[in-house]
């Protein structure tokens, strides 16, 4: 029977369980907060972004979960510099030019701030003169920094960035920091 586990990443953590980089400064890495040996992450969470991170101890599942050619949806809520656009919420559901190609169209839409949710530490830089929103945006790619370069490319730089869903899994009832089976 294999493992599951699904954890919510703080901020300015790494996706790994050991830092190896030579920046002098030690990251925060998964192994501060998870103690179940054999289990590895099933793709990757930059360090500037929060929210789900499944786990498991099977490879071919971990092959399912991160390989782009499965498909595998991925839900994603980001606050975005500006009020977004109808316009701008189009070319997102139709697909972005981006360095290294158009991306698959997305799924997305305006939503409220979430309810319930955690202070980042560092907060947000916040500007009276600048609004921002939420979007939900759901993409079946996964290409490096995809949700943060699309918005971006519609002219709303993401601010903060939350993974809410991997196909099946969510966030549903696990804080910040905290794991559980699933």
């Amino acid at each position: 029977m294999s493992r599951v586990i699904l954890f919510n990443k703080p901020y300015d953590v790494l996706s790994q369980f050991t830092d190896k980089g030579t920046q002098g400064s030690k990251a925060r890495t998964l192994s501060e907060f998870i103690d179940v040996p054999g289990v590895y992450a099933a793709g990757r969470l930059d360090r500037d972004s929060e929210g789900l991170l499944v786990l498991t101890d099977d490879g071919k599942l971990q092959n399912r979960i991160s390989s782009p050619k499965f498909k595998l949806p991925k839900t994603y809520w980001a606050q975005v510099e500006g009020e977004i656009s109808d316009d701008a919420l189009e070319a997102l559901r139709k697909g972005v030019e981006l360095k290294d190609g158009m991306t698959a169209p997305a799924m997305v839409k305006r939503m409220d701030e979430p309810a319930g949710l955690w202070p980042r530490t560092p907060p947000v830089r916040f500007r009276k003169s600048v609004p921002d929103c939420w979007i939900s945006l759901t993409i079946t790619e996964g290409r490096n920094r995809q949700v943060r370069r699309m918005t971006a490319a519609v002219g709303h730089p993401t601010l903060r960035l939350i993974r809410y869903r991997v196909g099946k899994w969510s966030l549903d009832g696990i804080e910040t920091g905290e794991w559980k089976e699933a």
